[in-house]
């Protein structure tokens, strides 16, 4: 598919990349370093056992961590594909 000024697979370069940006930000938060705590860094309710073998790492207790996991958060993104008028010139 011809995009004007772009090479031909630009497009698709650009999805594949944020793809693999946004899988890497995924992985890298999903992944809880360091030993586990015995109660949670919130509320302070203890971390049942199974949930401290099954997530090496955890922080939080099932609740507090369900209850993070709901709240919305804005992050700023990049914009791959520029404006028109930046191309005008």
């Amino acid at each position: 598919m011809a995009g004007g000024w772009t090479r031909d697979g630009a497009v698709n370069e650009q999805i594949e990349a944020s793809i693999s940006d946004e899988l890497a930000r995924l992985k890298s938060r999903q992944t809880p370093r360091g030993a586990s705590l015995t109660h949670c860094a919130e509320c302070e309710e203890p971390i049942p056992q199974k949930r401290r073998m099954a997530i090496p790492g955890v922080k939080l207790c099932i609740d507090c961590q369900q209850e993070r996991d709901g709240a919305f958060r804005v992050r700023g993104g990049m914009n791959r594909r520029g404006s028109k008028d930046s191309q005008l010139k």
